[in-house]
């Protein structure tokens, strides 16, 4: 009798075990641990809890994710993927074609993501036609960045086109003001090098050489002046930029030291943090050219086992594309929402500015894909340009040795 009622007992503390932990569960991989972005993925985590989900965290330092890609890799081989990754452009393909992602159409279906997300950001969400990523921000990376001060004093416009901004970078350079704040690093090369290709090579011809890498078009007359206004912005750096770090950049077009920045929206976070007002302390513009390049941060689902982890998946890629976490997460990010109805009141004028061109653009079909910052290109393909990009900066290297230098680069990536 005693061990019947022992047996009892035990069953019964088991089932309120289950039933306590219950409910959808999921364990989240991500490089987001610092300031804005750890706070918004509170915000994440705290709305995961409201709606009666357990949320396991898997911050793994590292802005670029390289150490976030390299615990995954082992988590997927060990046959124990976490439920979902922070992954973005084409390495969602990769992963998808090793046959490791979650299919999610029903939640993307059931909330109406087709109908408030841009054509071009819901494709890099799909596999094959399902949807297996869900969008958190849109980032412009097509950003020129200025101290209105510095522009006023010398009576100095935003420049619409490159040749404006190469007469106002000499106008302030014989004043003796550095024109253009930039860190030397690979990335920001390539950052400044596809903003400069944009303006140049217009719409099409960014799609044709970055999304498309068509030989024509590397190698065309016009390639060859985006080197040649690359040789103009090496002139109008300081001589200090090796290494220099993106943010301190961004220190020095606010505090003065210099009067413009290419970079993406992520800079503006670095001016309101400073309390700088859009408008009146720095201002916002679209680098010449037409068009806009994204960069897109986004989670994919991963294949996992168990209704509570599958239930998890779902509440989680619900709420990543909710109108809430989509408005706080991009107030603390400084980027925009992915879809285009959220209501963007609290928001600056640099984001007003942002949303207003996605839209145009999207419907214009000027929408393009960031190759430096991983939504056009697979890793080969981009790091082979990006190394030609910054060996051309860093060197008296010709137009015609760097296109040529481009040409063979890339078709050797392929």
């Amino acid at each position: 009798m005693r061990n019947s009622v022992f047996a009892a007992t035990s069953t019964l503390a088991l089932l309120a075990a289950v039933s306590v932990s219950a409910g959808p569960q999921a364990e989240v991989l991500h490089w987001w641990t610092s300031g804005g972005e750890a706070k918004s993925v509170a915000v994440l985590q705290e709305e995961f809890a409201a709606n009666g989900g357990t949320w396991t965290d898997m911050p793994v330092a590292g802005g670029g994710g390289d150490a976030a890609m390299t615990a995954l890799r082992a988590r997927v081989l060990s046959g124990n993927a976490p439920a979902a990754v922070q992954l973005k452009g084409p390495a969602i393909q990769e992963w998808f074609d090793e046959g490791v992602l979650a299919d999610i159409s029903s939640v993307a279906e059931a909330e109406g993501w087709d109908k408030v997300l841009p054509a071009s950001i819901a494709a890099h969400m799909k596999c094959e036609g399902s949807w297996c990523a869900a969008p958190v921000n849109v980032h412009r990376v097509d950003w020129l960045w200025a101290n209105a001060e510095i522009l006023s004093a010398n009576d100095i416009e935003m420049p619409t086109s490159w040749a404006e901004f190469n007469a106002a970078a000499d106008k302030l350079q014989a004043a003796g003001v550095i024109p253009l704040a930039h860190g030397g690093q690979a990335w920001q090369d390539a950052t400044v090098f596809e903003v400069v290709a944009l303006g140049i090579l217009g719409v099409e011809g960014f799609h044709k050489a970055f999304v498309e890498l068509d030989p024509a078009t590397l190698t065309s007359d016009k390639m060859h002046a985006v080197f040649d206004q690359m040789r103009k912005m090496r002139g109008y750096v300081d001589s200090n930029f090796p290494g220099r770090d993106w943010n301190l950049a961004t220190s020095m077009v606010m505090n003065g030291e210099a009067a413009f920045q290419i970079m993406g929206d992520w800079a503006k976070g670095e001016f309101l943090a400073a309390g700088k007002v859009p408008g009146e302390d720095f201002l916002c513009a679209s680098a010449p050219g037409n068009g806009f390049l994204y960069n897109v941060d986004s989670f994919a689902m991963f294949d996992v086992d168990g209704a509570e982890k599958q239930d998890g998946q779902a509440l989680l890629a619900k709420l990543i594309v909710g109108q809430n976490f989509q408005k706080v997460f991009n107030l603390n990010k400084g980027s925009i929402p992915a879809r285009v109805d959220v209501n963007m009141a609290e928001f600056d004028s640099c984001a007003h500015l942002s949303a207003a061109e996605m839209t145009s653009s999207s419907k214009e079909g000027s929408l393009l894909p960031s190759y430096a910052h991983g939504m056009a290109l697979r890793g080969a393909q981009s790091g082979a340009i990006t190394d030609v990009v910054t060996a051309h900066f860093n060197s008296d290297m010709s137009s015609d040795e760097a296109v040529t230098m481009l040409e063979n680069a890339v078709r050797n990536s392929l």
